[in-house]
């Protein structure tokens, strides 16, 4: 199950991973660094995993349009 701070703080891995790796890795590999960036955060199991996995993939098109968004307005160096 993921609670809301478990959303809270994936949102903020997004926010704190830098806008060329949002837009340069492919969806796996980014599914896979943002999963792997939370866990090194907060011990989860394999239902948590896998939930949050889904939530990410679904997220990737808002995802890369935020990091499109900070790279328009020159925050790209985040």
């Amino acid at each position: 199950m993921i609670t809301s701070k478990m959303m809270q703080q994936l949102w903020t891995v997004v926010e704190s991973t830098q806008v060329s790796t949002l837009l340069q890795f492919d969806d796996s590999a980014l599914v896979q660094l943002l999963l792997s960036q939370f866990k090194n955060q907060q011990a989860i199991d394999a239902q948590t995993t896998s939930s949050l996995n889904s939530y990410i993939q679904a997220k990737l098109p808002l995802i890369r349009d935020i990091a499109e968004g900070k790279l328009s307005l020159g925050q790209g160096s985040r």
